[in-house]
């Protein structure tokens, strides 16, 4: 019997497109304090693999995680959500 493991999936909005076929995806997050009982944003920056030469700064995208593409790619875009 085969074990595979289920990818993880994040939405986020796309920050930069400065590089070729990579994409910086910013994917925030909401937690609850500890100590506080308040709700805290946190947010996290991933740089994404990126074949289609059509996505913008501003967009919401799905990114999938997938095998080392580089020293700081491990993930890449699956949609374009808006």
């Amino acid at each position: 019997m085969e074990a595979t493991a289920k990818r993880k999936i994040r939405e986020g909005v796309v920050v930069s497109t400065k590089m070729q076929k990579t994409v910086t995806v910013k994917v925030e997050r909401t937690i609850r304090h500890p100590n506080f009982d308040k709700v805290v944003t946190r947010a996290k920056k991933y740089y994404a693999h990126n074949e289609n030469p059509d996505i913008r700064e501003g967009q919401k995208v799905r990114i999938v995680e997938t095998r080392p593409l580089s020293k700081l790619k491990r993930w890449r875009v699956l949609e374009i959500l808006a």
